[in-house]
């Protein structure tokens, strides 16, 4: 059994790297007061012509905690936070925990309507947001809708915006950070490691998506095990930049960005949204030298047009998650760099830290790594979440250590069906070999059935990448009338590539997967929708067909 020690990825981790080194939890105001004593005139973030050093990070933060607990915020409180990438961000992130209340995460992607469910579900009547277009109108509109008591906005033109910002409707409470001279309580609110820190929306298939409790001992348990692992080479400190295009309500950018960089000293060169041209000017003259990205930015970087000899050598850390990554993409990244595209596997749940491909390691399709340092995985069977299987043998992943949520926000029998003998029930099918490496097929809710054969989405988007012509791919099951499902696939030609025929796109996978994994639909696209975070999104693609097939 996996569970049982000594682990067999044990003696594969980086020199320098154990399996139990000391997991540090604390709380997250004290990973910004201790980057402040040891950093405090360094810059934490640039934005714009913007630059907060650590101090200015705090004392805004400070300024904003004391003017909502004039408001009426205190423990125990759920505020929203709607907001883009900006610095107001991890000001309003750390002043709302600052008080000892919970940060609610809400998408800028979201409609209003998504946002009111979300603001009723998670309890949360104070809204953070800012006015730039589609973020204030949705803030004004749940506002309107009776979701709010209390709407708070920043100026976005305190950070030299570049186009006018929107007038500030008179119905919302304006916090406006010049100007803020609100005096702090006599004394903060005392916090645990243990209190809830984040209420974290996870992006469901259907339905309402749930929200994930992430405690202030989970976040700052993930950042230490990050640093666990940093002790094997891939350290970051105040002499780096990373480079903050994943967005910040994302818990990717929100652990492996803003608090490893808040952590670490290292300045943050904050973006609203990924660039193409922007993201290889911050490399080639920013002085980027950390970039992670999603496989979507990935793929774009290599494939941007006489990337050959664009000058990528500052960069010395890069990491990709999110989602699997292309063989031939990390593959690419190698020959123009001569670099390892650093990855493994995480979810909302872990906070969220969950696997490592260990540097020189050679990757193949569905490699997501090894647990990380702290972190216990096994695999079990698909109908029985008690049965544990062994190497080789396909099932859900498991997973265990002090970065695991508790469990979902107001949803006991989803939090008691998620767990398994302690462990969560991670929704991914995949197995490891005899090294313990574990490798991801597919996510159990995207799995395809197909004749009674278990067809996986992410097996066969791997392959059609191996196409030369193919920029991008989706794969989800449609109804089939005679195997019950079957496999469609949405590709995204590159530039100036010819037509593509379903029978030649069959021809070209014969070899490469099975006959019941061949796509039975071709539907080429100039654009494949994507998450937050700029995953593949198969939920979009999946409400087409539903919606094409209502019609």
């Amino acid at each position: 059994m996996i569970a049982n020690r000594p682990f067999p990825w044990e003696p594969h981790y980086p020199d320098g790297v154990v399996w139990d080194a000391p997991i540090r939890q604390t709380t997250l105001p004290v990973l910004l007061d201790e980057a402040v004593a040891r950093y405090g005139d360094r810059t934490a973030i640039s934005f714009r012509a913007i630059r907060l050093t650590f101090a200015d990070l705090a004392r805004r933060a400070d300024a904003l905690a004391g003017w909502l607990a004039g408001q009426g915020v205190g423990p125990g409180d759920a505020v929203a936070v709607l907001l883009h990438n900006t610095p107001f961000h991890p000001i309003a992130f750390f002043a709302v925990l600052r008080l000892g209340a919970r940060v609610v995460h809400l998408s800028p992607l979201d409609p209003a309507r998504a946002i009111g469910k979300k603001l009723d579900d998670s309890g949360a009547r104070t809204l953070i947001s800012t006015n730039i277009p589609g973020l204030l109108q949705n803030a004004q509109a749940v506002l309107a809708d009776g979701h709010l008591d209390r709407l708070i906005l920043g100026d976005d033109a305190e950070w030299g915006a570049p186009s006018p910002a929107l007038p500030i409707p008179s119905a919302a409470n304006i916090f406006n950070l010049s100007a803020a001279n609100a005096p702090p309580p006599a004394a903060w609110p005392a916090i645990t490691p243990d209190d809830v820190a984040l209420l974290q929306y996870t992006g469901g298939t259907t339905g309402m998506p749930k929200a994930a409790l992430l405690s202030h001992g989970n976040l700052t348990a993930a950042v230490s095990i990050i640093n666990n692992v940093a002790a094997g080479k891939v350290a970051i400190g105040p002499d780096d930049k990373m480079l903050g295009v994943l967005p910040l309500f994302h818990i990717y950018a929100l652990t492996a960005v803003l608090l490893r960089a808040i952590a670490a000293g290292c300045e943050i060169m904050l973006r609203p949204r990924f660039d193409l041209d922007q993201t290889l000017a911050d490399i080639e003259t920013g002085g980027v030298t950390v970039f992670c990205g999603v496989p979507t930015m990935w793929i774009a970087l290599v494939s941007a047009p006489g990337i050959e000899s664009r000058n990528l050598s500052g960069l010395r850390l890069t990491l990709s998650g999110g989602a699997p990554l292309p063989a031939e993409i990390s593959e690419k990244f190698t020959r123009l760099t001569g670099q390892i595209l650093g990855g493994g596997w995480g979810m909302t749940e872990t906070s969220p830290v969950g696997t490592l491909i260990p540097e020189g390691v050679a990757y193949t399709p569905g490699m997501i790594g090894i647990p990380n340092p702290g972190i216990t995985m096994d695999v079990v069977a698909l109908d029985d979440p008690h049965q544990v299987l062994g190497p080789n043998e396909t099932g859900e992943i498991r997973v265990k250590g002090p970065n695991v949520t508790r469990g979902y926000w107001n949803r006991p029998q989803e939090t008691e069906s998620s767990f398994a003998d302690g462990f969560l029930l991670t929704g991914d099918i995949g197995h490891y070999d005899e090294r313990g490496f574990f490798f991801l097929v597919d996510r159990k809710k995207d799995m395809i059935i197909s004749g009674g054969f278990n067809v996986y989405p992410a097996v066969i988007e791997n392959a059609i990448y191996e196409h030369p012509d193919v920029a991008e791919a989706g794969v989800v099951g449609i109804p089939d009338a005679y195997r019950g499902q079957a496999a469609k696939a949405f590709v995204v030609l590159r530039d100036g590539a010819p037509e593509m025929t379903l029978e030649a796109l069959r021809s070209f996978l014969a070899d490469r997967i099975g006959r019941h994994e061949l796509p039975s639909a071709l539907e080429i696209r100039t654009a494949l929708p994507k998450t937050g975070v700029g995953k593949l999104s198969r939920k979009d693609l999946m409400d087409d067909e539903r919606a094409r097939t209502t019609a």
